[in-house]
């Protein structure tokens, strides 16, 4: 997939109507096959996109709404310090992508990790990492054309799954 047949995308830090359309967007057990499998309540997108505005207050960054050509928010895209204490890379800065249904296989994920990594590296992030369940092909698949390394893999505490940890200089 070449820069120019990716989608015009559009990035920014979540406001608090975002919590309402994350929700709608991935209110689907397929999007959500490797979070669980089930949808969260609002109020846990009501956090999240709290915690996203702080963190890109604080640090420049943040998992910012994903827009498509005409606005609809379609998923997001960004980066955050990896937020599990008991596994994975603790302390690194974890760039991840989740996007609704209709935008899969179209290159959103991939145009819109790329905006985000030019955005870490303005913002002066010297690395990123990648966790990604080894059974998410496709997830796998953005990490390749983000040009990332498989560094290490990690067994999931009490879920019995594989974590795989991809690597990025930026």
């Amino acid at each position: 997939m070449t820069a120019a047949s990716l989608p015009v995308v559009r990035l920014r830090v979540p406001t608090e109507e975002d919590a309402f359309a994350w929700h709608r967007a991935f209110d689907d057990a397929e999007v959500m096959e490797f979070q669980g499998g089930r949808s969260a309540e609002v109020s846990v997108y009501e956090e999240l996109t709290a915690r996203q505005r702080r963190h890109d207050a604080e640090r420049g960054f943040c998992l910012w709404t994903l827009l498509d050509e005409a606005g609809a928010v379609c998923g997001f895209t960004g980066a955050q310090p990896w937020p599990h204490e008991a596994f994975g890379p603790v302390g690194e800065i974890e760039i991840g992508w989740r996007l609704a249904r209709p935008y899969w296989g179209r290159g959103y994920a991939t145009a819109a990790a790329r905006t985000a990594l030019d955005r870490l590296r303005a913002a002066g992030v010297p690395s990123v990492v990648a966790m990604v369940d080894s059974r998410n092909e496709r997830s796998i698949a953005v990490t390749r054309r983000l040009g990332m390394e498989l560094a290490e893999t990690y067994t999931v505490p009490g879920l019995d799954r594989t974590g795989l940890c991809f690597r990025l200089a930026l």
